[in-house]
């Protein structure tokens, strides 16, 4: 009788463990999938303004998670010297496969964001995929080439896991306006603090206009200044009209009208060129 009862007990226990692992994970494929921005939100705490006391040189200090802007050693952007820089062939052509979405266009205070709701495409990186989740403008450029610092930089924000992050960027300078930029125009006058619909937009709108591209291993350029983060810039400059970066510098909030972070140190890092014998630009 006692034998029977332990056992019983035992059988009882095994078939509850059991039980509670089904469960635990039929309810993890229940829950929704939570879209994870790897940039913080709230401007408020970090500006770009040196000598505010929460300038660049200071958002390592405001607060503890963000540490890492200032002890980091693979942070960006970075000044993209020639001489630094080493031919890759074998990086491939950038593979992009986007696909008109559902989007809408949001002031983060410290800059215009367009965040895709839906299933935008993706971009393959040495056999491994990135889902892109949102664009965003900084101008003047972060990036600089040989030391020039160009009028806008446009980042194209890519994820696979929320600590594998991936960032097309694009340089432009003044001249012809940008025309994925003219579409967004007219909203990124009238945005408000509550992020606005913009039905379907297409991110293959999005001209990179050359093959060439630069990679290095990074950092986000806003806090919390994460690294790991597989950057990719285009090496042809692009245009963009004064009216369009004017907009987008009147949309942001004061202060915030030159949001661009500044060159960080290489600290060793190698930079890769991507070059094609079919391209000559």
């Amino acid at each position: 009788m006692s034998y029977h009862y332990c056992f019983t007990t035992t059988t009882n226990i095994i078939f509850l463990f059991l039980v509670s692992i089904i469960l635990s994970s039929y309810f993890h494929l229940l829950t929704p999938c939570i879209a994870f921005d790897p940039e913080v939100e709230d401007e408020t705490p970090f500006s770009y303004m040196e000598g505010t006391g929460n300038g660049p040189n200071r958002w390592g200090d405001i607060n503890r998670k963000w540490r890492v802007c200032d002890t980091g050693k693979m942070q960006s952007p970075i000044d993209l010297l020639d001489r630094r820089v080493q031919d890759f062939p074998r990086l491939g052509k950038l593979q992009r496969d986007y696909e008109p979405a559902p989007a809408i266009v949001m002031n983060r205070g410290h800059d215009i964001m367009v965040k895709w709701k839906g299933d935008a495409g993706k971009i393959n990186i040495n056999g491994t995929y990135y889902k892109l989740l949102q664009c965003h403008w900084h101008a003047p450029s972060e990036h600089t080439f040989n030391g020039t610092r160009y009028n806008m930089e446009l980042h194209l924000v890519h994820l696979r896991s929320e600590t594998e992050i991936a960032v097309i960027a694009i340089l432009y300078k003044y001249g012809r306006p940008d025309v994925f930029l003219s579409q967004l125009l007219p909203h990124v006058k009238t945005v408000g603090e509550e992020e606005k619909d913009l039905g379907i937009i297409n991110p293959g709108d999005i001209k990179f206009g050359s093959r060439k591209y630069y990679r290095y291993t990074g950092s986000l350029t806003v806090p919390p200044c994460t690294e790991g983060v597989i950057w990719t810039i285009m090496k042809k400059v692009r245009t963009v009209s004064r009216e369009q970066v004017n907009a987008l510098r009147e949309a942001v909030h004061d202060g915030f009208e030159a949001n661009a972070r500044p060159i960080q140190q290489l600290d060793g890092r190698s930079i890769w060129l991507y070059t094609s014998r079919k391209t000559r630009d």
